[in-house]
């Protein structure tokens, strides 16, 4: 009955879904209108549900003789959905052995991709540089193909030997092919590949530039969905690092726009946002983009390249806010799922960052202070084609390596922000993490005044406050009580903002050393826990659009979020609200003098 009903549905053109769900409650293979219907709709029922693409392939596979003509196309689909799904291991045994006997080049081009990409997902990048080489020797390979193959070489190159003129040269190549062949998918990814090179050697300003060229190369044209989505997420990235802050905060309102109107997933943004957030310190929407429920559910890539969801920088994020809340135990929570995940690539270097620097903010909340230098340390060299943007996290470390009498390592961490400043053709972040740097080193405050100043202009918001901290810690060695005091009274203000505890708690104890404490008007109290001062800037939209009738769909829309994130904002007001439902949030908003 299943099988019967999988096929009436399917002929009168129902939803994939509702047909893969049949199909797989008849629990034996379909006939050979399956086998046809399953290698048409594998891309969309992959993309929608990957483990129950994977299982329906298998299943019709296995049945299906090697000289059957479905057997190619099932073949290929069976291990992308496997690479969707997760099973790296699987999907680069069945592309290997497909290939042994595969003879059409579209479907071998197309296979030794996926096997390259399983291969990298499973951390086997030098396998997945054999795998693409090998494909690039093949005389039958498509030229359309050989230009997309040239550009997963450059990305492995960057992120496999470090080596960014070969990269470059690679990725060039990619392009001319692209080009010649007039394959827009290849020629923007090129320039995608161009962008990430250029902004390791910190040329922010020519990266934008490339990636840029990629948006104008993609167009309105619908095709390619995940391609424009990453070039719109790189874009916000790369803004941030030219202090381009509300242009970035733009950038993610059409990067979302964008994922409405294609329909596609807006989930690869959720952890772009709440870096984006974190900096700008709307620390609260960004840990309602981090569901802790979803940091760690799989899935996540882009299709034209390995792209796992990052849980070790959204862990990171979230412990990083925990932590400076003083809330501890959610903190540790996140520092134990985060620490246990690997580190093997240098992807993974990449996005390990916030995990670092808030598990050196528990070991100094502990008391021990060396051994948060140390890890903190950790970060240091830089490697050889690795983006991280380690500027971030300098001025702490020469603070930590001060605190721990260690001037050796205040001085290197210092010459290394100054090496990044140095590498920056446009002076932005990383010139004014080394401003923070020297005033520490030297007990300077002229460079800390200039950093405070290049802050309360440009931000971002979240190191205005840990500047202004700093340049009160050293007025306060000169002897300038009131300056210090001034200084520091601004600095919790800003902190009270975030309801950053510990900063403030630490804030208060390095001034206090010198006999100097807040003035009275510098504290305001803890935040209300509960009630409808305790909703944040974004719950009172969001809790107003409710009361006005809007829907969470549309809430999503007018306020660029995605709905799991307003979704989470509400499950946040009703909590604080002590509410049921939407009509308790309406009823309430009313009593605040708010008209639904």
């Amino acid at each position: 009955m299943h099988a019967e009903a999988a096929e009436d549905l399917a002929a009168s053109g129902a939803d994939a879904l509702s047909v893969a769900q049949q199909l797989s409650a008849a629990g034996r293979p379909g006939r050979g209108w399956a086998r046809t219907w399953l290698i048409q709709t594998a891309p969309g029922l992959t993309a929608r549900a990957p483990q129950l693409a994977a299982d329906l392939l298998r299943r019709e596979l296995d049945e299906t003789p090697s000289g059957d003509q479905t057997w190619g196309g099932l073949t290929a689909s069976l291990v992308w959905a496997l690479l969707a799904a997760g099973s790296y291991e699987e999907a680069a045994r069945r592309a290997s052995r497909a290939l042994t006997v595969m003879t059409d080049p579209v479907r071998k081009a197309e296979t030794f991709r996926v096997l390259a990409r399983a291969q990298i997902s499973a951390r086997h990048n030098d396998d997945a540089i054999a795998t693409i080489r090998r494909a690039l020797a093949s005389a039958d390979l498509p030229r359309q193909w050989r230009a997309r193959m040239l550009v997963v070489l450059a990305m492995l190159e960057r992120a496999g030997t470090g080596d960014l003129d070969a990269a470059d040269a690679t990725a060039h190549q990619a392009l001319t092919v692209a080009e010649e062949a007039g394959d827009t998918f290849a020629a923007a990814h090129a320039l995608s590949a161009l962008w990430f090179t250029h902004g390791v050697r910190r040329d922010h300003a020519a990266a934008l530039d490339y990636i840029d060229r990629a948006l104008r190369m993609l167009g309105d044209d619908p095709g390619h969905p995940d391609l424009r989505s990453y070039a719109l997420e790189v874009r916000i990235f790369t803004l941030q690092n030219l202090d381009r802050w509300p242009e970035a905060e733009l950038a993610l309102q059409q990067t979302r726009e964008f994922a409405q109107r294609s329909g596609i997933s807006d989930r690869a943004t959720w952890v772009t946002a709440a870096v984006l957030r974190y900096w700008l310190g709307q620390w609260d929407d960004a840990l309602a983009e981090l569901n802790s429920d979803d940091i760690d559910a799989p899935g996540l890539r882009y299709a034209f390249l390995r792209e796992d969801w990052p849980a070790l920088l959204a862990h990171g994020v979230a412990a990083l806010i925990a932590g400076r809340r003083d809330q501890r135990t959610t903190a540790a929570q996140h520092l134990r799922q985060g620490l246990a995940l690997p580190i093997q690539i240098l992807t993974d270097r990449e996005n390990r960052d916030f995990l670092v620097a808030a598990h050196a903010l528990a070991l100094e909340q502990g008391g021990d202070t060396r051994q948060a230098m140390l890890r903190l340390a950790e970060i240091l060299p830089r490697h050889h084609g690795e983006m991280t943007l380690i500027h971030q996290w300098l001025p702490d470390l020469v603070r930590l390596a001060l605190a721990a009498g260690d001037k050796r390592m205040a001085r290197a961490a210092a010459q290394a922000c100054q090496a990044e400043a140095a590498a920056e053709t446009q002076p932005a972040r990383a010139a004014a993490a080394s401003l923070r740097c020297r005033g520490l080193l030297r007990s300077d405050p002229v460079p800390l005044g200039d950093a405070v100043a290049h802050y309360r202009s440009l931000g971002p918001a979240v190191q205005l406050p840990a500047a202004l901290e700093d340049l009160a810690a050293v007025l306060a060695q000169r002897g300038q009580e009131d300056e210090a005091r001034a200084a520091l009274n601004e600095a919790v203000g800003l902190y009270e903002d975030l309801d950053a505890r510990w900063d403030i708690r630490r804030a208060d104890s390095r001034l206090r050393a010198y006999g100097i404490r807040r003035g009275v008007r510098g504290r305001r109290g803890p935040r209300a826990a509960s009630g409808w001062e305790a909703l944040t800037p974004t719950e009172l939209k969001i809790a107003a659009m409710v009361a006005g009738g809007t829907s969470t769909p549309d809430i999503a829309r007018g306020m660029f979020l995605s709905r799991r994130t307003v979704q989470t904002h509400i499950s946040h007001i009703l909590a604080k609200l002590g509410a049921k439902g939407r009509v308790d949030i309406v009823r309430e908003a009313l009593r605040q003098g708010i008209s639904a």
